[in-house]
């Protein structure tokens, strides 16, 4: 069988692991890519477990390049937050666990743990791998891998997956939030918010956003009705499944210029993240319009 036949069912799952691990989309296409490229080098007569000779592969690669990344974001101007991806490119998810694991939130919680840390968490809590099976992919001891993923859970033990009502019910609220916004209706904005919600802007300083978080019902709600009396004519908006969320796209003559991430408790809005350095959009171009 050609080595691209045998790989092409599995460059999702790889996908969304990489992703996982690394929070940008880019960079887990570059290490997909990689990974099939030893992948067709390799004597594929002595791997017995292709899944598991892969996932090894991709792991040790984003290894290397979670590194150096912590180096360059330590330069990076204002909030740092993940690549938004289109939830159907991120493969099935079946579980809230599954689906929890590629939200933005969780993401950006994962940054804060050490890169053997964020691989074994990730290869147990959204992959379902044993321990036994994560010791042979990070070449550790099983006792090793049991006590990173203690301590990976304890650093997330804070976040609790928030009740997802359906995609139409969060859209609805998506809708009312936009309108809101738009016509700085400071009172139907504090309806829809939760009272704790925090709002976080990533741009790389490219645009005139809060470079600090914004926290509380009614400063998030004048933020937000601030920053819509200076949208420019043409921009255009449009609901779209990200990240295993709703989120709200911005584009301007079709091209996307941002997203607009929402994260729903219940029938409230508990926290939103807006996208908008040029560099993290490659993956949204598809949702723009749609």
């Amino acid at each position: 069988m050609a080595p691209v036949t045998e790989f092409e069912p599995r460059r999702t799952r790889l996908f969304g692991l990489a992703y996982r691990l690394l929070g940008s989309a880019a960079e887990a296409e570059d290490v997909v890519q990689d990974a099939y490229l030893r992948w067709d080098k390799a004597d594929r007569t002595t791997i017995d477990h292709p899944d598991a000779w892969l996932a090894k592969v991709v792991t040790n690669l984003c290894l290397n390049r979670l590194t150096a990344a912590r180096t360059t974001r330590e330069r990076y101007v204002g909030q740092w937050l993940p690549e938004p991806v289109p939830t159907d490119l991120l493969g099935p998810l079946e579980t809230v666990e599954q689906r929890d694991s590629v939200s933005l939130a969780v993401l950006v919680l994962l940054e804060r743990l050490t890169p053997a840390e964020r691989a074994v968490f990730v290869l147990r809590a959204a992959f379902g791998y044993g321990h036994r099976e994560i010791a042979e992919v990070m070449e550790l001891s099983e006792a090793n891998c049991r006590q990173l993923y203690r301590r990976a859970a304890q650093h997330l033990a804070d976040h609790k997956p928030r009740f997802q009502p359906s995609r139409e019910e969060r859209e609805r609220l998506a809708t009312r939030f936009l309108a809101a916004a738009q016509n700085g209706d400071l009172r139907a904005l504090e309806d829809l918010l939760a009272d704790d919600i925090t709002s976080w802007a990533d741009s790389d300083g490219r645009h005139p956003m809060a470079r600090n978080p914004v926290s509380g019902r009614a400063r998030v709600a004048r933020y937000f009705a601030g920053a819509w009396r200076k949208v420019p004519d043409g921009m255009a908006f449009t609901f779209a499944e990200v990240n295993g969320g709703t989120a709200i796209v911005v584009t301007v003559g079709g091209m996307p210029m941002g997203v607009v991430a929402i994260d729903v408790d219940g029938e409230r809005i508990a926290a939103v993240r807006i996208i908008a350095n040029p560099a993290k959009l490659s993956h949204i171009g598809s949702l723009a319009g749609s």
